[in-house]
């Protein structure tokens, strides 16, 4: 089903968005709409700075390849709150994220931005879906990409998505570096994401968890500033899958395998809990 396309002139508020996702309860349906937003964006340097420091990147002169998630991030709050989508924001669970930097993200804009939903299909613990997020400049497609959602509580008919595994190579730790107690909060400042579990024990707990827990994309930004050297300009795919989560404060170690076209990487925890697992492909 074609894609209908909803122009806005800018970027919508927050607030009344996490307003409306904290009202919003219960599964309204089994389908996905073909509804997608789009805006332009332009990167304002100060956030971007502010951005780097918390994720750990170096200023190469490139937006950071987990940037445009921060750029596309009120569209998808729209998107997921809107009267139209079947699911409650809060609840659902980020368990993939996959991304593909196309071209060199050089330059502040201006970017189209545009998020979609789609692939809907069954899950063990529910049923699982994808955010596709483009970012555009004027020559084309720059950046794009898919997270991979869990909806628990919804069952459907169907067959579930295989994984296609492969063959673990070897991993060396390449760096380390601690969690702090407030990252879920500083990582929110930026991002906008001022979801409950991130900012404090007390917030957390109402939703099941002990402690805070860090963000899933910043473990993700933290995780590729570290793997920079391996990593090319552009021409590349990164998808991680997001394992336990990193219960705040913490210290955490990224293993990765060597430079290559190819290679695979894993953030743990203490006693060696895996957190997130990942791989990088030249495309």
């Amino acid at each position: 089903m074609a894609t209908d396309w909803l122009d806005l002139p800018t970027a919508p508020a927050l607030p009344g968005l996490f307003a409306r996702a904290a009202l919003r309860r219960g599964i309204t349906g089994k389908t996905l709409p073909n509804l997608g937003l789009r805006c332009a964006v332009t990167v304002e340097p100060g956030h971007l700075a502010r951005y780097r420091q918390v994720c750990g990147f170096a200023d190469d002169g490139r937006l950071p390849a987990t940037y445009p998630h921060i750029l596309a991030f009120p569209l998808q709050m729209q998107l997921l709150t809107d009267k139209v989508f079947p699911f409650p924001l809060l609840g659902l669970v980020h368990l993939e994220n996959r991304i593909r930097v196309l071209r060199q993200l050089g330059g502040l804009g201006p970017f189209i931005v545009s998020v979609a939903v789609n692939n809907l299909a069954p899950h063990e613990k529910g049923a699982v879906f994808s955010i596709i997020t483009r970012l555009e400049d004027q020559l084309g497609l720059l950046w794009e990409g898919d997270s991979r959602i869990l909806c628990r509580g919804l069952t459907l008919t169907g067959p579930m998505l295989e994984r296609a595994e492969e063959p673990a190579l070897p991993l060396h730790e390449l760096d380390r570096w601690p969690a702090p107690a407030n990252i879920g909060r500083a990582y929110a400042r930026i991002a906008g994401d001022y979801n409950p579990i991130h900012l404090s024990a007390l917030s957390a707990k109402l939703f099941g968890f002990p402690r805070a827990i860090a963000h899933g994309l910043w473990n993700k930004a933290r995780s590729l500033a570290a793997l920079s050297e391996h990593l090319p300009a552009a021409g590349y795919a990164v998808d991680v899958r997001f394992q336990k989560p990193v219960l705040l404060p913490a210290q955490v170690t990224l293993h990765a395998s060597a430079p290559a076209a190819h290679g695979q990487f894993s953030l743990t925890g203490t006693d060696d809990l895996p957190h997130m697992a990942g791989r990088w492909q030249v495309i």
